[in-house]
Formats: structure tokens, sequence, C-alpha cells
């Protein structure tokens, strides 16, 4: 199974790729995405997606390896080929296709050309549980700003004695109050409510 290529790209279009590995050229079907990420007669590393049927051995590049994730996800949804997810990785950002996901928005996805309203609304329910990585909303990064100020006042407080389980209910209704609290203000605040 080959999982990655690093060469030469010897031919590049806006579909596929040809890369020069030693002297043998792989043809290797990929997304606009990663189309813009690469330079005719540069050096380049892909990770590969190899798919094996009756007729052929198709390869599939991918810059990042989060993009190959989103590949794989969507292929695994039934009625969804290996064309039509680098049409919809084409299309919209990593990000856009999971928040459609999450927020159950098919109209989004069949912005992407010969996904239609069915296919949508399987792959809507097929990957709303396993795209929450891919959306990096404000939500999410605050709430993980959140987690690593309640991570560090929680650490400074059982250095002080006080017991995790006693300063975590406080620490959460404190954030949920104030979201953008520092460590230091959240420390005190615990201490001010023990």
């Amino acid at each position: 199974m080959i999982f990655s290529l690093q060469g030469i790209v010897q031919e590049l279009t806006p579909t596929y790729a040809v890369i020069n590995v030693n002297g043998v050229g792989y043809y290797v079907g990929i997304s606009l995405m990663t189309s813009q990420r690469l330079t005719l007669n540069k050096e380049t590393f892909l990770f590969i997606q190899q798919i094996i049927r009756e007729d052929a051995h198709l390869l599939f590049g991918f810059h990042t390896r989060l993009e190959k994730e989103m590949f794989n996800l969507l292929i695994s949804v039934n009625g969804v080929g290996a064309v039509s997810a680098l049409i919809l990785l084409s299309t919209l950002s990593l990000e856009e296709i999971a928040s459609a996901i999450l927020s159950g928005n098919g109209a989004v996805i069949q912005k992407a050309k010969g996904i239609g309203a069915k296919t949508a609304e399987r792959i809507i329910v097929d990957l709303k549980d396993k795209v929450q990585k891919f959306a990096t909303t404000e939500a999410n990064i605050s709430s993980f700003e959140n987690n690593k100020v309640k991570e560090e006042s929680l650490s400074a407080l059982e250095v002080l004695g006080i017991p995790k389980r006693t300063s975590e209910k406080i620490a959460d209704r404190i954030l949920k109050q104030s979201p953008e609290i520092t460590i230091e203000e959240l420390v005190k605040q615990i201490l001010k409510n023990i």
C-alpha cells in the first residue's frame, strides 16, 4: 500500500498531478486545494490514498493529512465516490464541509457539482459525529482557551492544597459568566468563593 510520495511535480492540472519519484511517474488525482500548493518541476510530498478496484489501481494525493482524512470519511459514505469527494474538497474548505455537516446544512454540501440532496443528507447523517476535529469555529477556539485557563488555575489551586473537585465546579460557574477571564483572576475568584 502506498502511503506517501515524495518527488518532482512532472505534470500539474487542477485535478491531477504526475509525481516523478526516481524516474517513475505516478498519476495522482488531487483536489484544487492540493493543486494550488504544488509547483511544476519542484519537489513535493503528498499523502496518498490508494484505491484498488477490479479495473484500476487509483492514487489520490493530499497536501495535508487532514485533507486525506476528510477524503476517507467522505468516500466511506454510501454513494460518494472518490471523484465526488475530490469535487467537494475542491469546492469547499475542510472547515466549511465540517461546519455544514455539523449544522445539518445540506444546501452548502450541494454546492459541489454532482452531489444532490439525498447524498448531502447521507453525508450529514453518516459523518455528524466524525468531523468535530475539522471545525475550527470561534466556539471551539474559545472553549479550548477556556479549558487551558481552567486547567492551569486548578493546578495552581492544587499546589495550594485545594482539592480539584472543590474548585472545578466554581471554575465552571465563573467561566460561564466571564469567558475572557485570565488565569490569575480565575484563581482569585475561586479562592473568594471557597
